[in-house]
């Protein structure tokens, strides 16, 4: 990996943690509830409360009941470009949050879960300045970087983006470490498809961990469909899926609380246990769905609704795909229009799937349909989607990517350092370059999944790819995406991509982060002849 504190792009302005950073490090690394609860007393500048009933007790200040569930859903904060550049500062640091009737004690951006999300246009350039402001690491690196270490370490990943990976572009080989700030900048191409993406760290050994805390945000890149009135005048509603978990103490401090099935306690949107999504009958909203889920997928189905699917993972369909429920993966994104049935509550849920394990299940929120009615129209067509499709006469290479893993024999019971998962027979080595690809190369890839127990995500950064067949049936309409499910027991993905613009090192990897942190990632190499 490679280390920004004094490589010239980090700011060094303020290299020692101030006096603020250490109460927060103090939080940090007790383990005890009742510490963190004193903390929190520290960061509210010691108020003392006389609350009716209580007595002023060691400085403590209650807080506000806020409802467990069924609260309106609430979307991020906005942060937009102007003059053609999005510049913006993301803080990283520990954070008190409510959520589901508990309150954690976890990483953050900006002191929420999600992050703020940004919002910017082809052409334009990303620059933020990090701050690491968690605590420094307890621990150093392991004899295999494989299993999960120094929690505090981070990085900045622009999931999706067709962008430069090297230098402070979309560079997740970067070491920011705590107590420093860092300059990130990502300059986006005139042409860059518009749509859904979103952003995360993916520093090896950290990145689940953080991830499971809440460590996401949703990235827009504006201007599809502005010829599609039906669209355009929809109302729009991001819902960033996630994940809780969290251990006895209301934090994520340990591998051993992420790693186990059955380790999610329940599941939220926006940072929000069953919120409700308000509309009229008749009307159609646009619904940006997010999986930023650590680890499973997610079948969505919305009760007596169809889902009406305009776009994966950020790109275009050509068509409008009715569907009864939604299948999405950690790190995909599903654009997809909505409209409002007769009066009434309907279940937005996870329901069960079997993708190995069985996918976490429950309410995610609960639509409520009243008011005076609005008669909207879904589109009758799409426009031509902004990527042509991959000819047979454009192959210029194809090769074969093998996904596997091994288990112990009891594997419900096992611990976690009892599995290893592999790429090619092979984990993570950042000092291996793993796919070595001619810029300009247009390629075939087959992935296949040997795994017996579970399946697999596959990911890979920088430059999209279109799926031409699945368990050797072909698409009837190849799909564009940057994330796919490989099913078990021999599953296999076909793909194509063109390996255009940007040389450099990027990465591969299961997005189903605890296979990911523990191994199941290589390196791509594009290089200029």
């Amino acid at each position: 990996m490679q280390h920004d504190r004094n490589d010239g792009s980090a700011d060094e302005t303020a290299p020692l943690l101030s006096r603020r950073q250490l109460i927060g490090a103090a939080g940090a690394l007790s383990l005890i509830a009742g510490t963190a609860r004193a903390q929190h007393a520290m960061h509210e500048h010691g108020a003392v409360s006389h609350t009716a009933g209580m007595s002023p007790t060691m400085g403590i200040v209650p807080e506000a009941e806020v409802p467990a569930m069924d609260q309106v859903l609430v979307e991020p904060e906005v942060r937009r470009s102007v003059g053609g550049v999005l510049s913006t500062t993301l803080r990283c640091a520990y954070a008190y949050r409510r959520i589901g009737g508990v309150r954690l004690y976890v990483r953050s951006y900006e002191g929420g879960s999600p992050g703020p999300t940004l919002r910017m246009k082809p052409g334009e350039t990303l620059r933020i300045k990090l701050i690491n402001d968690l605590p420094p690491n307890r621990d150093g690196l392991p004899a295999d970087i494989s299993h999960p270490h120094q929690f505090n370490n981070t990085n900045f990943h622009f999931h999706g983006a067709h962008a430069s990976p090297s230098g402070i572009a979309d560079n997740v080989m970067r070491s920011m470490a705590p107590g420093h700030s860092y300059n990130i900048e990502i300059a986006l191409p005139a042409d860059h498809t518009s749509g859904t993406y979103w952003y995360h760290p993916h520093h090896h050994g950290s990145a689940d961990i953080q991830m499971s805390s809440g460590m996401v945000g949703a990235l827009i890149v504006e201007g599809d469909f502005a010829g599609v009135p039906e669209i355009t005048s929809a109302r729009e509603r991001l819902m960033v899926l996630t994940q809780v978990v969290f251990d006895d103490n209301g934090m994520v401090e340990d591998f051993e609380t992420l790693f186990p099935e059955t380790a999610t306690r329940f599941l939220a949107i926006n940072g929000q246990r069953r919120p409700v999504i308000e509309m009229r009958p008749g009307e159609v909203q646009r619904w940006r769905i997010l999986n930023a889920a650590y680890q499973d997928d997610m079948l969505l189905d919305l009760e007596k609704h169809d889902l009406h699917a305009i776009a994966y993972d950020g790109i275009q369909l050509g068509a409008v795909q009715p569907l009864k429920q939604l299948l999405i993966a950690p790190g995909q994104r599903a654009d997809i229009l909505v409209k409002a049935g007769a009066p009434g509550t309907y279940a937005f849920n996870a329901a069960p799937y079997d993708q190995g394990h069985p996918s976490p299940v429950g309410p995610l929120a609960r639509v409520v349909v009243s008011g005076a009615p609005m008669e909207m129209k879904l589109p009758a067509a799409l426009p031509t989607p902004p990527l042509a499709s991959i000819k047979d006469s454009e192959i210029t290479n194809r090769r074969k990517v093998v996904l596997s893993a091994t288990a112990p024999e009891a594997d419900a019971a096992g611990h976690w350092q009892e599995f290893s998962f592999f790429i090619d027979g092979k984990k993570f080595d950042p000092g291996r370059i793993d796919q070595r690809v001619k810029l300009g190369a247009v390629e075939e890839w087959t992935i296949v999944n040997t795994h017996e127990h579970d399946d697999h995500v596959f990911h890979i950064h920088t430059n999209p790819f279109q799926v031409v067949s699945v368990n050797g049936k072909a698409l009837p309409t190849p799909e564009w995406r940057d994330s796919v499910i490989v099913e078990r027991k021999g599953g296999e993905v076909v793909f194509r991509s063109r390996f255009l613009d940007f040389t450099g090192v990027f990465m591969l990897h299961c997005h189903m982060m605890n296979h990911e942190e523990m191994g199941m990632m290589q390196t791509v190499e594009v290089y200029k002849a």
